[in-house]
């Protein structure tokens, strides 16, 4: 190496005289230009160390180390002590220095687990307490001494000597002594810590922050899992055994249900506050296992039913969510879908209250899905509660339907009730969420054609005699059918609607163009008869009155429509007539066959029921309904003699003149006749016919497409396509009536197999 130096006193590294050259600068054996370089040589002999230098520092060390652990001062700076193990760790001593390290901590470990064996502590708390004030000075200690050491601990991090570090070596060597010369001392710890918590489970305040060193301090030792944890878990597996055995049968449902959640809470809450986290789930899963899995069936057999009839949501809530931490939710839905099928098959077949069905099947409803979105939706978010809404759907399916029939016809009544004029006043808003709600019901039936008859039947009464309370609440619920089942579904139901509108620009034409005649008030509905329910012919003889507006209105309508037939449904019409009465005029709301009998009574003061039929020539049944509530009823425009509430054939009658009312305008009511098991039987039967010509299509439909199939795909077909409830044997009768037709032909070759004729 060579460097130079400026200066006019600087020589070269050869001791040589410089010279300057003329700019000044000099160079070396005084060439002009060269700069002379300077040259360091090694020592000729290297530097030795003094002989008794590393026996020096290790005693200093080793006497430190003594001092340090008997908590007495060093006598010795740490600076200085630092420097010696550093000293040592330069010169290649670095295996003394950590030997020396080694073998205070092991004689330390030794005395100090000694001392704690050779007490004689009875009390394990106070054995805990005095285990972990040894295990702090242990650990100061040494991390003191670490501090002294630190140069040698960084040397070995670094690669420069053993691998473990001094930390490592201070707990390697205590684990060492607890595990060997020291064994009844972890067994008093670990009994202490036993005794600690299950001292917690029943009630009483501990020293949390001591369990809470004592096991950091086994996990640092790396015998939590060994000594502790396995023991801890079977300790806490017996006495949740043993507790849920006891609570179960000495407290109710409720009860318990709150005593599994508190006991899981506490046990969270250990975890959280002191024991390690890997012993989380071991724990809690102990505690599930003792105080709810080996019991689910008892808590459901003992008291679910309870719960859901006193709709306990927070019970049921928490019975949910105990069950969800071990996946005993299949179980809790199968449950509630038995619950839900006997509660619900109660009510459907229950037919002393079918009026009620509807309301109690809604109520039920309703109480359900709050269980579920309040009870059992915490999880909704990973879908877990979609099997109880599922459950719902499959028990609501299965218990309206297996009273066929019937149900679809009173939801159809029910809708009638809350839609006609007259019924309790709710609000637009209250209606369309009670229609809404009757809709879910009308979602579980299977035979929806049974509802579309009743419902079209219920209807025609409705728009017929003006009786719906909202036209617009009538559409909307048109538009919610046809959104459920499509437009093929309410097609007739829509044309009852345009056949009210058309009849009404009818009339609106037929007034102006009879505008200057001083004719009777009249109007007139003109329906298609493939919309409306079929009505039956009643025949009855009209005042002349009334049959010259009728061959006038005919007249009218046949002029604007050639070609098409009117046929009169006296049965549905209804009259407005003005009587006068001792009190006054009135006027009176009647249905046409009451307004026939009443005008009788313009030409004659008193009327035999013989007479009355003669005249009328109105069938017995209709002629004794219609007087019953002209002479029987509350308001009563006809007195009949004798007074009784039957019609007899020797009954007569005359106008009650001292009638004695103070509304102006009197409805009178016709007597409501129940639907008769025939007029029943009849309303099936259309259903069924309906039900048949929906078979034979959709046969025809399907053997057009295939051309050839066998009996048993061909059924399986029509049962996929069909949306009401079918047998096979009703489906055999409707191919063998196409065969007879010749729309089919068996094959030749095989009987199974039909083939289609084009």
């Amino acid at each position: 190496m060579s460097s130079s130096r400026r200066g006019d006193h600087s020589r070269s590294a050869t001791g040589e005289p410089s010279t300057r050259s003329n700019d000044g600068r000099r160079s070396a054996h005084g060439a002009p230009g060269t700069a002379r370089g300077l040259t360091i040589k090694p020592f000729k002999r290297a530097p030795t160390v003094p002989t008794e230098f590393a026996t020096r520092a290790r005693e200093t060390l080793r006497e430190a180390i003594r001092r340090v652990q008997a908590k007495e001062v060093t006598g010795v700076s740490h600076e200085a002590l630092y420097r010696h193990v550093e000293n040592l760790c330069v010169h290649r001593r670095a295996a003394e220095a950590f030997e020396d390290f080694q073998s205070g901590a092991d004689r330390r470990a030794r005395e100090v687990l000694r001392g704690l064996e050779g007490r004689k502590i009875e009390d394990s708390g106070v054995f805990l307490t005095k285990f972990d004030e040894t295990w702090g000075d242990y650990c100061a200690q040494a991390l003191t001494l670490r501090s002294i050491f630190l140069y040698l601990d960084r040397a070995q991090a670094n690669g420069g000597g053993k691998s473990s570090t001094l930390w490592d070596v201070s707990l390697r060597v205590f684990h060492e002594h607890l595990e060997g010369t020291a064994k009844s001392v972890k067994g008093k710890v670990v009994r202490g810590l036993l005794d600690l918590v299950e001292r917690e489970r029943m009630g009483e305040k501990i020293d949390r922050a001591l369990a809470k060193r004592v096991l950091r301090a086994l996990s640092a030792l790396g015998v939590y899992q060994e000594a502790f944890e396995n023991v801890f878990i079977e300790a806490s597996q017996e006495f949740y055994r043993k507790e849920g055995n006891e609570y179960s049968v000495q407290t109710d449902v409720s009860d318990y249900l709150k005593h599994c959640e508190r006991r899981l809470e506490e046990e969270a809450e250990r975890c959280a506050n002191y024991l390690d986290a890997g012993t989380a789930k071991a724990l809690m899963r102990t505690c599930e296992q003792g105080l709810i899995e080996a019991h689910i069936g008892d808590i459901l057999d003992k008291g679910f039913v309870d719960l859901m009839r006193q709709h306990r949501l927070e019970d049921l809530r928490r019975l949910h969510s105990l069950l969800a931490r071990m996946d005993g939710l299949g179980r809790l839905c199968s449950a509630f879908v038995t619950y839900l099928k006997q509660q619900g098959t109660a009510i459907v077949k229950d037919e002393a209250r079918d009026k009620d069905m509807v309301d109690r099947l809604l109520t039920m409803k309703t109480a359900v899905d709050e269980v579920v979105s309040k009870s059992f939706g915490r999880t909704i978010a990973d879908g877990s509660n979609d099997i109880f809404i599922n459950g719902v759907k499959e028990s609501f399916e299965s218990f309206i339907n297996c009273r066929q029939n019937v149900p679809a016809e009173l939801i159809a009544k029910y809708i009638d009730s809350k839609l006609k004029s007259g019924s309790k006043g709710l609000s637009e808003e209250e209606l369309e969420r009670t229609l809404d709600k009757a809709l879910t019901l009308f979602r579980y039936i299977v035979g929806k054609d049974v509802f579309e008859v009743f419902y079209k039947k219920e209807l025609s009464k409705r728009l017929l005699h003006g009786k719906s309370a909202s036209i617009d609440a009538e559409r909307s619920m048109i538009q919610k059918l046809k959104a459920e089942c499509g437009s093929q579904f309410t097609q007739h139901l829509e044309g009852m609607f345009k056949d009210i509108d058309l009849s009404r620009e009818i009339m609106q034409s037929f007034r102006q163009t009879f505008e200057n005649d001083p004719i009777i008030e009249m109007n007139v509905n003109v329906i298609t008869a493939g919309c409306w329910p079929s009505y039956p012919s009643v025949d009855v003889k009209l005042p002349e009155e009334l049959a010259n507006l009728q061959e006038k209105f005919m007249s009218f309508y046949l002029g604007k429509h050639s070609g098409r037939k009117l046929t009169w449904q006296n049965s549905e019409g209804h009259c407005v007539l003005k009587a006068r009465f001792d009190g006054g005029m009135k006027e009176l709301s009647v249905s046409l066959f009451q307004c026939v009998i009443l005008m009788l009574f313009n030409d004659s003061k008193k009327l035999s029921y013989t007479e009355i039929a003669q005249k009328t020539g109105m069938e017995e049944k209709e002629l004794k309904r219609a007087l019953q509530s002209l002479a029987c009823a509350k308001v009563r425009i006809l007195n009949k003699e004798p007074k009784s509430r039957e019609i007899n054939d020797d009954d007569s009658f005359e106008v009650n003149t001292a009638l004695n009312e103070r509304l102006f305008r009197i409805k009178v009511n016709s007597i409501q006749v129940k639907e008769t098991a025939e007029e029943n039987k009849q309303t099936m039967e259309r259903v069924f016919q309906d039900r048949q010509q929906q078979i034979d299509a959709a046969i025809v439909r399907v053997m057009k497409t295939r051309k050839s199939l066998t009996h048993a795909l061909l059924i399986s077909e029509l049962m996929a396509q069909l949306k009401f409830p079918t047998k096979a044997s009703d489906l055999k009768k409707r191919i063998e009536s196409l065969i007879e037709r010749e729309y089919l032909e068996r094959d030749r070759e095989d009987a199974q197999t039909y083939n289609y004729l084009a």
